[in-house]
């Protein structure tokens, strides 16, 4: 075996795809409970712990390896925030207790939402300099997260419950797209999937 022309490959693989497969998944589970397809949350937090969270946790290091920052970050953040989704279903279900369970604020949520509405508007201009698909994930997640906290906080709840809700949706597309793109395209060694030139230039 070579195992030079194996650490090149290895060094060289994308590990984004399997973390846009993770956030595919877990927002296509996620919008079906949201549009009403689907009702309760216990069946969404082993998809958001397991492909929302470790899925992209897994991408972030191998990112991290590679030295691409806006990948680590994203995957990490974003990795993170579904673990953190997925233990506040736990909390308001009473997995932890009545007590704790009790204590619920739903605006504390609302409040983690607009932190990372902030986080993901930095990142999206990061993304202007990927490509057009990996920019339109991080844009329709700006929207599913001005959803959410809106909704959370009252607002408009029916119309911003529902643009998570599709904004959501078309993240889950989005990457879906994004992932089998990344995966065949490297396979391939040619472009099978374009995923469209940077909008801006660093």
């Amino acid at each position: 075996m070579d195992t030079q022309n194996l650490n090149v490959k290895i060094i060289n693989s994308d590990p984004s795809a399997l973390g846009l497969f993770g956030l595919a998944i877990v927002t296509l589970v996620a919008a079906s409970q949201k549009l009403g397809i689907t009702s309760g949350t216990s069946f969404i937090i082993p998809w958001a712990v397991f492909l929302g969270s470790f899925a992209q946790l897994f991408a972030c290091i191998n990112d991290s390896k590679r030295n691409n920052v806006l990948g680590t970050v994203t995957f990490g953040g974003f990795g993170l925030f579904w673990l953190a989704v997925a233990v506040s279903w736990m909390i308001k279900g009473g997995i932890f207790g009545e007590i704790i369970a009790s204590g619920v604020d739903e605006f504390q949520l609302g409040f983690a939402f607009l932190g990372y509405l902030i986080f993901s508007l930095f990142l999206t201009i990061g993304f202007a300099s990927t490509n057009k698909v990996l920019f339109l994930i991080l844009v329709f997640i700006n929207l599913l997260l001005i959803g959410l906290a809106l909704s959370t906080f009252g607002v408009a709840v029916e119309f911003t419950h529902y643009l998570a809700a599709f904004s959501e949706l078309i993240v889950s597309l989005l990457s879906f797209y994004g992932f089998g793109a990344t995966v065949l395209n490297q396979h391939y060694g040619k472009t099978i999937f374009p995923l469209g030139k940077a909008i801006v230039k660093k």
